[in-house]
């Protein structure tokens, strides 16, 4: 940090927001990430972490930042994720330096499960990084928020006409066979498409879709999936970690805190409660990790 002006942390938010183009939701964690990173630094070495300590930071420095950041329940993908971010921190602090190589966390390869409620996160927030443009991230952030969020499908999200704005406490949905159903919007998700809405330069005709591609048509379903396959890589998540994935996990999670099968089938617009129950094995599955990994006998 330089005692003449803003913290390094600062410094460098700025140069995502104006050189970079980042997204405001970008800039906020990657910041959050240098504030803690430089936190950590001064407490462990019990010095200042300036941009001259900064040049010093060695791999075994960067091995227990991780460390108590896993500790404080950090999982894979989010650690994964913060990685990155301190990557790029160090390059911007010490451009003539030389960043330390650490390998980021492992996934184990296995039965395909849903993506935890910190790895949808991480997932959504990877995609919104990668975006050549902020309201672009914005964009990709609402949308993969929408399936985690409400268990839409993908073609669900970016079939939603403009008309649906101003939103309201619930969204009208029209999925499969044309049927309509109505879903809850929590804030989180309603905030996302609000930034989205506030920063996307068309002119959004009610009965013109929502969201747009770059150019101003239609979103493709395809580039979400590609951005989420470029996504899912960096930060080490297995090829079953598709959008669709996310409308899964919404599902599992909510009939993991004790949702009723018919209320589910109602959210996801089953046709038939057969297609619902499958979330029943899916969440035993997990359940019998759980056991294996925490009984003492398991």
């Amino acid at each position: 940090m330089s005692a003449s002006g803003p913290p390094l942390s600062v410094r460098w938010a700025a140069h995502l927001a104006r050189d970079r183009r980042r997204s405001a939701h970008t800039v906020r964690a990657y910041q959050a990430t240098a504030e803690r990173l430089t936190a950590f630094l001064q407490a462990h070495w019990g010095a200042r972490a300036d941009a001259a300590a900064l040049a010093q930071v060695t791999a075994a420095d960067l091995r227990a930042f991780l460390a108590a950041r896993r500790a404080e329940g950090l999982g894979n993908a989010s650690a994964a994720r913060e990685l990155s971010a301190v990557r790029g921190f160090l390059a911007f602090a010490v451009p003539d330096g030389v960043v330390p190589r650490l390998r980021g966390p492992r996934v184990k390869v296995g039965v395909p499960r849903p993506v935890s409620p910190d790895e949808a996160l991480a997932l959504a927030g990877a995609v919104a990084d990668a975006a050549v443009e902020p309201w672009i991230g914005a964009r990709d952030w609402a949308v993969l928020l929408l399936l985690y969020g409400a268990g839409l499908r993908i073609g669900e999200a970016i079939a939603l006409p403009a008309a649906v704005l101003p939103l309201g406490e619930t969204l009208a949905v029209t999925g499969k066979r044309d049927k309509t159903r109505i879903v809850p919007l929590l804030p989180q998700v309603s905030e996302a498409i609000g930034t989205y809405v506030a920063q996307q330069p068309w002119v959004l005709d009610s009965q013109a879709p929502l969201f747009r591609g770059a150019k101003g048509g239609p979103l493709s379903p395809g580039m979400v999936r590609k951005a989420v396959q470029r996504a899912r890589g960096q930060l080490g998540l297995g090829e079953r970690t598709t959008p669709h994935a996310l409308r899964h996990s919404f599902a599992t999670h909510l009939l993991g805190r004790g949702a009723d099968l018919r209320a589910l089938q109602e959210l996801l617009g089953h046709a038939s409660l057969s297609s619902t129950q499958v979330y029943t094995a899916v969440d035993a599955a997990h359940l019998l990790d759980v056991y294996r990994n925490a009984h003492p006998h398991g």
